[in-house]
């Protein structure tokens, strides 16, 4: 099986390709006023809940009183890891999507993951709208469908791989007493297991030929009905294995820029360990680390942006492992401060400097086919 990275950028158009998709709209999120306004309303009772009801509830009134009294210094080394944090994703996006010749420089790659998140947090549960922007962006810089389809998959494994890794590793280290701190095992054992089974799972598609497809259309043709909803049905599996196969060549490439992914991780959960250091004494290292990778599995939730699943899923996963309740309330919002709700802004400056900068693209490319029509004349 092969998985060199290949290096060449702009890709040539594939045939059958549509090459309006080059001109193709900007995502919007096309909502009616009442669908903005039940938004609307949902963010702000889940922020004033979070932020002004859960403090008074359990007598956590002089724990959020000490948000006042935070160490300054503390929060700053906040700020610090969160823009650290970002500077990671950047890099991986570079590492996976971008090739010599590219039109995406530093620059774009910061706006596109940037928008890409801000659209993430906002609009859609699951990353569908920050991913739709993020293709849209990579195809109107050149690059073939098939090829943003491959990338971006190859993106969220070599994403995702930590987050699994981290629940295996930790999850088992603190349920066999292998890493300090308590290891109950509904947060600990159960956790591990499902990272196990994530492994499984794209190991087995990993094995699926990139081509399975093409392979059934000989069958399609003379199966009738079922034998060509099969084929269509290989697509999905087929795809996956070629961004699986992808990510496996950059792993086997050695690019110092996938530590980025290892950062962006690293530096978030860095952030809510200032958080904790802010208010009081933070937990165990382990403890920090199991209970952010099992409260972030509120991002399946149905909300937008996990608004409410992530902070209620952390706060209770360090219930369970013993921290003080108070104090584990304030960090995790602190956190969700930092890391959610501050990058938001810059993410929202970035989506109109996209739209600017695939402006410039469209423009260049333009000029280039007047240069080349005049070449031919």
């Amino acid at each position: 099986m092969d998985t060199t990275v290949k290096p060449e950028e702009v890709d040539p158009p594939q045939p059958g390709e549509d090459h309006d998709d080059l001109d193709e709209a900007m995502p919007r999120v096309h909502v009616t006023r009442r669908s903005l306004l039940l938004f609307c309303f949902f963010v702000v009772t889940a922020i004033a809940f979070l932020y002004f009801v859960l403090p008074q509830i359990a007598g956590l009134e002089g724990t959020w009183n000490r948000i006042h009294e935070g160490d300054v210094w503390w929060l700053a080394g906040a700020f610090v890891f969160t823009v650290l944090s970002f500077g990671g994703y950047v890099l991986l996006f570079q590492s996976v999507f971008v090739r010599a010749g590219s039109r995406i420089d530093v620059a774009a790659s910061y706006q596109i993951t940037m928008a890409g998140l801000a659209a993430t947090r906002l609009f859609a549960a699951g990353g569908a709208g920050g991913i739709a922007l993020t293709a849209w962006a990579l195809r109107r810089s050149g690059m073939a469908r098939r090829t943003v389809a491959d990338r971006t998959l190859a993106f969220l494994v070599l994403t995702y791989v930590v987050y699994a890794a981290a629940l295996v590793v930790v999850g088992f280290g603190l349920y066999l007493g292998l890493l300090p701190g308590p290891g109950p095992w509904e947060i600990t054992l159960v956790p591990a297991i499902f990272g196990l089974g994530c492994f499984g799972v794209a190991f087995g598609l990993s094995r699926v030929p990139p081509d399975l497809q093409r392979r059934l259309e000989d069958t399609a043709r003379r199966g009738g009905r079922l034998a060509r909803i099969a084929q269509r049905a290989a697509n999905a599996p087929a795809s996956t294995s070629a961004g699986i196969r992808e990510a496996i060549g950059h792993a086997r490439s050695r690019d110092p820029a996938l530590l980025g992914a290892l950062a962006y991780w690293g530096f978030n959960i860095a952030v809510l360990w200032a958080a904790f250091h802010a208010f009081g004494e933070a937990p165990e290292w382990p403890v920090i680390i199991m209970a952010y990778f099992v409260g972030f599995l509120g991002n399946l939730l149905p909300l937008p942006g996990g608004i409410g699943g992530v902070d209620g899923g952390m706060i209770g996963a360090f219930a369970a492992f013993g921290v003080d309740f108070g104090l584990a309330t304030v960090a995790v919002l602190v956190y969700r401060a930092f890391a959610f709700w501050l990058p938001t802004i810059p993410g929202a400056i970035a989506y109109f400097q996209l739209r600017r900068t695939v402006s410039r693209w469209r423009e260049d490319r333009v000029q280039c086919g007047e240069v080349s029509a005049v070449a031919r004349a």
